[in-house]
């Protein structure tokens, strides 16, 4: 797993990067612990009370918001078999 991180003080921003079957497999579980811990629920979305104003903003560093209010991972996984990719989580956000 690759992490990339970019940006000045105080805007933080990350791309990871996730090569091959044990590179997705754990950047997979890697990013379910990062929603969960940022209260992003599997669907990309984000209770009304933890919007972007709400205090902490944390999570900016990994996720980005799409104009429809979707928080997608900020991260590329590569795989020349697509078993693990089809079969992860936050492939479906």
């Amino acid at each position: 797993m690759i992490i990339y991180c970019y940006g000045f003080f105080p805007q933080r921003e990350c791309i990871s990067i996730h090569v091959g079957q044990a590179g997705v497999q754990i950047g997979n579980a890697c990013w379910e612990l990062y929603c969960l811990e940022h209260g992003i629920q599997p669907d990309g979305q984000m209770p009304s009370d933890k919007t972007i104003g709400g205090g902490d903003d944390s999570f900016n560093t990994f996720f980005s918001e799409t104009g429809a209010g979707k928080h997608v991972p900020r991260a590329v996984f590569i795989d020349l078999e697509g078993f693990c990719l089809a079969n992860s989580n936050i492939i479906n956000i």
